[in-house]
């Protein structure tokens, strides 16, 4: 009996929390989001499951936790900690990503660049909340969509936040079909969202080749901090676009970056034990990645806007809110904005060209942030 107790005692029973019953209903409502709602599955169903992993009630010591040193997952959650998985993920977006959209209309960069605004706004309201500056910039990238550089700037520079950071990143990017539609359709007029682009201009293949070489060069000598992973993402788009390691790039942009998702997902989730996630710290992190998110979006749609007082080629400004990074999910959501005012409007891939740029743009600001704070 008394065997039996213990072993009790050693699961639920005896070690849940309301925290943990709390957080496991929060890892359902993302397998739900994921499976019922189609709310970018790829992301939110390993998260999703992780949670639920990461909050059944473990009695210390028993070798199984995410936080038990030489522990499975805890081995699996290095990479997370080490900041390894983020270049990986770069590396696999660098081999999926035509660049050619965004030369042949190199305007459209400039929107990837305002978005960016979300997160320097989310730097300073951080500060003002009391947190370090050093805390400030790795919740502030939050606003730029991006899980895999919110989870690289935030190992280097607030490890203590590292899974509040990494599941605010990753959660957003995976709402943006919720979050950014109302925010377009508040900032633009039906004339402006009925607003046709021009098709783009076809790109030299020696232009696609030279672009991720030349662009790193420049950029990695101008912003060291982002030489990681831009010069991932570069890499895998020179794999892309030389012609020559098809089977490399291949592999980068379907089985390596998959795997690497699988793992970066799960342990992302599992990370979020409800008695190291439930603080008052966490929830702070959590609302300020929201407000992040919505600037940026809301300053690459009125950016669009302000473009369009100085051009006679008009821009869609629907498109200004792909400036944030979550690929391809934001320039999706503003051809399906398009699509309900007009569906022959293909917005897509002019849409891809500002959503390119917020990747570039966002590593970009995560290397300056490392440069000059860490």
């Amino acid at each position: 009996m008394e065997m039996i107790w213990e072993f009790i005692h050693a699961g639920a029973v005896g070690q849940a929390t309301f925290g943990n019953v709390f957080m496991i209903v929060i890892g359902c409502i993302f397998l739900y989001l994921a499976i019922g709602r189609s709310y970018e599955p790829l992301l939110l169903v390993p998260i999703g499951f992780g949670i639920l992993i990461g909050n059944i009630p473990l009695e210390p010591g028993l070798g199984m936790g995410i936080y038990e040193e030489g522990s499975v997952l805890n081995i699996l959650y290095k990479g997370v900690e080490w900041g390894v998985y983020p270049p990986l993920i770069f590396l696999g977006i660098g081999a999926m990503t035509d660049f050619s959209i965004m030369l042949s209309q190199p305007r459209l960069m400039l929107l990837g660049a305002a978005a960016q605004i979300g997160v320097f706004i989310t730097f300073l309201g951080c500060v003002l909340l009391g947190f370090s500056v050093k805390q400030s910039a790795a919740i502030g990238i939050i606003g730029g969509a991006d899980g895999p550089t919110s989870i690289f700037l935030a190992s280097k520079m607030a490890p203590e936040f590292l899974g509040a950071i990494a599941l605010a990143g990753y959660s957003y990017m995976a709402l943006v079909p919720v979050i950014q539609p109302p925010i377009i359709k508040l900032l633009t007029t039906r004339k402006e969202r009925l607003i046709r682009m021009k098709p783009a201009k076809p790109i030299s293949k020696r232009l696609r080749i030279m672009f991720p070489i030349m662009a790193f060069i420049f950029v990695g000598c101008v912003d060291p901090g982002s030489i990681v992973l831009l010069g991932m993402l570069f890499f895998g788009n020179i794999l892309r676009e030389c012609g020559v390691t098809e089977r490399l790039a291949k592999t980068a942009r379907t089985s390596f970056i998959d795997i690497v998702t699988i793992i970066l997902g799960l342990t992302v989730g599992a990370s979020t034990d409800a008695s190291r996630f439930i603080t008052p710290e966490s929830l702070k992190i959590f609302g300020m990645g929201a407000f992040a998110f919505c600037v940026a979006t809301a300053g690459g749609v009125l950016f669009a806007k302000l473009m369009n007082l100085f051009s006679k080629d008009k821009i869609n400004p629907i498109i200004g809110a792909a400036g944030v990074s979550a690929v391809p999910l934001a320039a999706r959501v503003c051809q399906t904005v398009g699509a309900k005012e007009d569906p022959s409007n293909f917005l897509i891939m002019h849409a891809m060209a500002p959503n390119v740029a917020g990747v570039i743009g966002s590593a970009v600001v995560a290397g300056v942030f490392l440069t000059t704070i860490l």
